[in-house]
């Protein structure tokens, strides 16, 4: 079955085209308005060399706060040496793919977490020498906080 195609006129799509641009520009017309404030007047000779400008415009000055992350309470803690030997079996361009599919398995086994997250860290040394050569074993640490999420760090 063929599905019918409307045709589209093209003078009904410029009709569109300028009925939305009309409205954009209503929308920003009414948001200048808005964002227009008032400033009083004033004259140079009042303003001494001593004061800076920023105190005839009364600049706002933003204060940069650092928002600190909650920190969430860790219920255990645990370092693993973790066999990636199993991953050398079968075709040499997927051992390093194979090795952190073995790590997530073990981890899943362990930990038994709601979620698993695996470090850039631990990610970066098992891909270190490509996708041919990852270690053979590999030492982590592993955190599970309060709201079963697991996180696996390398173990320094």
């Amino acid at each position: 079955m063929a599905k019918k195609r409307k045709e589209i006129n093209l003078d009904d799509l410029e009709e569109e085209l300028s009925e939305t641009e009309e409205e954009l520009e209503e929308t920003k017309d009414s948001k200048e308005e808005a964002d227009i404030e008032e400033i009083e007047e004033f004259d140079l000779e009042d303003v001494s060399t001593e004061e800076e400008v920023g105190e005839v415009f009364e600049e706002e000055e933003v204060e940069e706060v650092e928002e600190e992350a909650p920190e969430e309470e860790i219920i255990d803690e645990r370092v693993y040496t973790i066999p990636l030997s199993k991953a050398r079996k079968g075709p040499r361009t997927k051992w390093a793919k194979k090795s952190i599919r073995y790590l997530r398995e073990y981890m899943k086994r362990h930990f038994k977490p709601e979620y698993l997250v695996i470090s850039q860290e631990v990610n970066e040394k098992i891909w270190e020498r490509g996708i041919q050569k990852p270690p053979r074993k590999i030492k982590v640490r592993a955190t599970k906080n309060s709201d079963g999420l697991v996180v696996v760090y390398l173990f320094k």
